[in-house]
C-alpha cells in the first residue's frame, strides 16, 4: 500500500469512531447462491461498520463476488478488474476484493494482480473485516480455507434486492457430487446442511418483513440433511409453517430427487409447481464421462414420475454442448431428449475445460470450437421452439401472478411469476409489488406470457 493510502486511512480512523462509516460497494455475478452470499457479507460488513452503497463511485471498498464455474464468466471478471484499476488511479483510497469462487480457484493469480487487495474464499467470509485492517498495514489480505462446517446459519443476510417480494435462504453448502466438468467441489468444498430450525426463523423474519416469497437454495437440495430431517421433511415444515408465502427451490439433482419430495410438493399448493432438473446430456456415454452417476434411461424415469405426481409441474434444465469425445449421434441424443420431455426454459452453454477438474485431467477437450458452437446453436434453436410452444398452451387460460416489479419495457406495465416460473407481464390496473393477481394470458413470446387483470386481487 502506498505511503498516501496509509495517510488517508489514518486519517479517516478518528471519522470512524465518531460515526463515520465507510461505504462498501458489492458487485456480484453468478448463480443464486452468490446473490444470497453477497448478502451474507453484507450483514457482516455493517455490523464491522461499513455503509452499504449502490453508487460505486462513492465507495471505500469494492468486493466482486466471483463465479469460476465458466471460462466466459472469469473473463467477465478480469475485465471489471481493469475498470477498478482506472477507478484506484483517481482514489488512491480505495480497496478492491475479489471473493467467491474464482477467490478459490486462482487465488496466486489474483494476489499478483496489482489491483487486488483481498482475496477471500465463500467460506472467509466473517475474516474480511480483518483482512481490511491488513490493507491498513500494507499487506494484502487472503484467506481461502474452506470449511467443513460453515454455513453462516446465525448471520441475518442484508436483502439487496429493492422490490421486498422475493428472497433466497440457502440450505447447505458445498457439493459432493463431483461432476467431471464442474469446480464446484473444489471452490465450494464439501456438502453440509443447516439447521432446519434457523431456516425457519429466516423465513420467519422475511415473513415479518412482508416477503412473499422465499427460494431454498443448494449446490444439490436434494442431497439435504440434518440429523433425521431431510429435503422432503424441510419442505414440508417450511410449507406448514408458512401457509401464505411462496416456496421455491433450487438446485435438484436427477439421481437424488426422491418420489417423497415429490409426494410433498403435491400436497402443499404453496410449493410451486416448478422443478430445475439439470439434465446436461441427453447421452448416456457422455453422462458418464460427465460423472453425473445417472444414465439417459434414469433421468427420462425420473421425469416420468414428476408427470405422474406433479401434473401440471414446469421444468426447466442446464445443457452442455461439446463435451469431451460428444459425437454427433451424442449431439442427436441430446436434442431427441429434449424433444422427448419439451423443458419449458433451459440454461444452455458449450462446454469449457476448467483447469483441475476431472475431465480436464482424464479427458482430451477435442471438439473443436466451431463444432461446439454450431451443436449449441442448434439446441438454442430448438429449446427457443419448446418454450415458445410450452407458452402458447397457456393462452386463453387464468393464471396466478405474484406481482415482482415494474416491467423494464414500459412503467405502465407491472411483471411477476407464475408458480411455474413462467414471467408475466401485464397493465398495472391498479396493482401494486408485493399483490397476488389473476391474469388472463392474451399473448406470449418464447421469453414472456402476456395478459390482463381477471377479476382484480387472488
Amino acid at each position: 500500500m502506498s505511503e498516501l493510502k496509509k495517510d488517508i486511512f489514518k486519517s479517516l480512523k478518528p471519522l470512524y469512531y465518531s460515526g463515520y462509516r465507510p461505504k462498501l460497494y458489492i458487485e456480484t455475478y453468478g448463480c443464486q447462491m452468490n446473490v444470497n452470499d453477497s448478502e451474507v457479507v453484507a450483514a457482516i460488513m455493517q455490523k464491522a461498520g461499513y455503509s452499504i452503497t449502490k453508487d460505486i463511485g462513492e465507495a471505500n471498498v469494492i468486493l466482486v463476488n466471483t463465479c469460476s464455474v465458466r471460462d466466459n464468466a472469469e473473463q467477465r471478471i478480469w475485465g471489471r478488474l481493469e475498470c477498478f484499476k482506472v477507478e484506484k488511479k483517481r482514489r488512491r483510497d480505495l480497496t478492491v476484493g475479489v471473493i467467491g469462487c474464482m477467490a478459490e480457484r486462482l487465488k496466486e493469480t489474483l494476489l499478483e494482480n496489482n489491483t487486488v487487495d483481498i482475496v477471500a474464499g465463500p467460506d472467509a467470509y466473517r475474516k474480511l473485516p480483518d483482512m481490511l485492517e491488513q490493507t491498513e498495514r500494507g499487506q494484502k489480505g487472503i484467506n481461502v480455507l474452506l470449511s467443513r462446517e460453515e454455513t453462516y446459519a446465525d448471520i441475518s443476510p442484508v436483502r439487496m434486492d429493492k422490490t421486498g417480494v422475493s428472497a433466497f435462504i440457502s440450505i447447505m453448502r458445498g457439493c459432493n457430487n463431483v461432476c467431471s466438468f464442474c469446480v464446484v467441489p473444489y471452490t465450494r468444498g464439501v456438502e453440509r446442511s443447516r439447521n432446519p430450525e434457523t431456516v425457519i426463523d429466516e423465513i420467519l423474519s422475511l415473513s415479518r418483513k412482508g416477503y412473499r416469497e422465499i427460494t431454498l437454495l443448494g449446490q444439490n437440495v436434494d442431497s439435504y440433511k440434518y440429523g433425521n430431517v431431510n429435503f422432503a421433511r424441510l419442505l414440508q415444515s417450511v410449507a406448514e409453517t408458512f401457509p401464505n408465502m411462496r416456496i421455491r427451490f433450487s438446485t435438484s439433482h436427477p439421481k437424488d430427487m426422491t418420489d417423497e419430495a415429490l409426494e410433498t410438493m403435491s400436497r402443499y399448493s404453496n410449493i410451486c409447481n416448478y422443478i430445475h432438473l439439470p439434465v446436461q446430456s441427453g447421452s448416456t456415454e457422455v453422462l458418464e464421462r460427465m460423472n453425473r452417476k445417472y444414465t439417459r434411461e434414469d433421468y427420462l424415469h425420473r421425469i416420468e414420475k414428476i408427470r405422474k405426481i406433479l401434473p401440471d409441474c414446469a421444468i426447466s434444465t442446464d445443457i452442455i454442448t461439446g463435451f469431451c469425445g460428444e459425437t454427433a449421434k451424442d449431439h442427436r441424443d441430446t436434442l431427441s431428449l429434449m424433444r422427448e420431455v419439451a423443458f419449458d426454459f433451459a440454461y444452455m452453454f458449450k462446454y469449457s475445460e476448467r483447469s483441475n477438474t476431472k475431465a480436464a485431467r482424464m479427458f482430451e477437450d477435442d471438439v473443436p470450437e466451431k463444432k461446439k458452437i454450431e451443436r449449441l446453436t442448434e439446441v438454442i434453436a430448438l429449446q427457443a421452439e419448446l418454450s415458445l410452444k410450452s407458452h402458447r398452451k397457456h393462452i386463453g387460460s387464468v393464471v396466478e401472478v405474484l406481482v415482482e416489479d415494474v416491467s423494464k419495457r414500459s412503467n405502465e406495465d407491472l411483471c411477476g411469476r407464475t408458480p411455474q416460473n413462467n414471467m408475466v407481464v401485464f397493465p398495472k390496473s391498479g396493482c401494486k409489488i408485493g399483490d397476488t393477481v389473476k391474469i388472463k394470458i392474451t399473448d406470449c413470446t418464447q421469453a414472456t406470457l402476456k395478459g390482463k387483470i381477471y377479476g382484480g386481487q387472488a
